[in-house]
């Protein structure tokens, strides 16, 4: 069957899904599958591996009714796993098995919306995907975790992917790439390792920073960059931390990295939050929250994209089994009860009582600006932080713009050796530490 045809008849029996499940389980269990393919009266749906089990339990006969309501004829479906590849004949694969896309459809660059805190960002990268290695390369896009660092990157492959004239692409995460090289290291042979990764024309390479204890393997790194980059070709990189920042890396891999461009993404201002809430319930058509409800959660949620979507979904679920409206009391206390709002409590209060103290904003506490005037504050905060909370080192730099916990122990070594030194120091963190109750 022609992808087309069969993406139009998933569509038509998810349509029926949805007002059969409601938003809420529609959203949760049924909005992750793909078409793979179809086979005479049998349908073939990919599932993700850790939902797998559960769509083959509790929905496999719902999406059979559901199809024979939207199709008016009975259907046979069988979940299968993403590297799902269909025999030959009228179920012939989509892709071919080594061909199959590691890329997320949803991540596409119309997908992605634009804010004065992504837009360089969003640009280099579309100027990267039409024109791969002749602008920026390699191209660092870095910031906080959960504000389209991936979604970018992804956008890149796969735009690649569909006008690239058959540029050979590569995507991999900093994990991905360590459990290949530790594999081919295991095996003795590392020449499929290296030509998997150097025989490309795209490398696009996400969280890098996964990389920081492990030696070896960023020394692998190291050769594929200089392979890749003397040869002409493209790559792209994301992090958590800005290349200056990285601080288990070699000054060698960090001057690399910088070499290019470095665009940096910040969290998304009101009046983009708000146009993310509406596109994200357009495009799962969502009917329940009205403009209202969609501003108040872009009013409770100041973090990451990945907050605001995860507040959506709490919201959504919230009116959907409790059969009420989305009001505004009820929007906070579901938004207040996400797991990450208990962890960045506190370390919200900090850094608001350090700016005041320092007569800076909040905001530059997270920032990635080493200037003297926020380096200090900064590392009096994540003293304070790590005295007064229970938090680990790598949740207190995810609270402060996503930095490596090494920077993190970092400033609470050198913040203790000023504590026996220095009164002023001492002083200060005895007033901050009164302030903060």
């Amino acid at each position: 069957m022609p992808e087309t045809d069969l993406t139009s008849t998933w569509n038509r029996i998810a349509d029926a899904l949805r007002e059969e499940l409601g938003d809420f389980t529609f959203h949760i269990s049924i909005a992750p599958l793909e078409p793979a393919g179809q086979s005479g009266d049998t349908l073939f749906l990919k599932a993700p591996e850790h939902m797998r089990c559960l769509v083959r339990e509790r929905y496999t006969s719902a999406i059979a009714e559901a199809a024979r309501v939207a199709l008016q004829r009975p259907l046979t479906v069988e979940i299968v796993g993403e590297d799902w590849v269909a025999d030959g004949g009228s179920s012939a694969p989509l892709t071919r098995s080594d061909e199959r896309s590691p890329f997320n459809p949803r991540y596409s660059f119309d997908q992605f919306v634009i804010g004065d805190g992504n837009r360089l960002a969003h640009a280099a990268a579309l100027v990267v995907a039409e024109m791969p290695a002749q602008a920026y390369n390699p191209l660092f896009l870095c910031g906080p975790p959960g504000l389209g660092k991936t979604h970018l990157l992804q956008a890149i492959g796969t735009y690649v992917r569909r006008y690239g004239n058959d540029l050979e692409v590569r995507y991999a995460t900093g994990e991905a790439f360590t459990a290949a090289f530790v594999d081919a290291v295991r095996h003795g042979d590392a020449g499929p390792f290296r030509r998997r990764f150097r025989d490309v024309d795209v490398l696009l390479f996400d969280d890098v920073h996964a990389l920081a204890a492990k030696t070896k393997t960023k020394e692998e790194l190291f050769h594929t960059f200089n392979a890749l980059y003397e040869s002409g070709r493209q790559l792209v990189f994301t992090s958590d931390n800005r290349p200056s920042d990285l601080d288990d890396f070699e000054d060698r891999l960090r001057e690399r990295f910088g070499s290019g461009l470095v665009a940096e993404l910040t969290p998304p201002a009101l009046s983009v939050r708000r146009t993310i809430l509406r596109k994200r319930a357009a495009d799962d058509a969502i009917t329940l929250l009205d403009d209202r409800a969609l501003d108040e959660i872009a009013r409770q949620v100041s973090g990451s994209v990945r907050s605001l979507e995860a507040a959506l979904v709490r919201v959504v679920a919230r009116c959907s089994l409790l059969h009420t409206e989305p009001s505004p009391a009820l929007i906070r206390e579901a938004v207040g009860q996400l797991e990450s709002t208990p962890a960045s409590g506190p370390f919200e209060r900090i850094q608001a009582v350090v700016a005041e103290r320092f007569g800076i904003l909040p905001s530059d506490l997270i920032a990635h600006d080493r200037r003297p005037a926020l380096a200090r504050p900064r590392q009096l905060a994540m003293y304070l932080a790590r005295e007064t909370t229970d938090a680990s080192l790598p949740a207190i730099g995810r609270a402060f713009g996503g930095r490596h916990h090494s920077t993190v122990g970092h400033a609470e070594t050198r913040v203790r050796a000023q504590l026996e030194r220095d009164e002023d120091v001492r002083t200060t963190i005895a007033e901050l530490r009164r302030e903060l109750g």
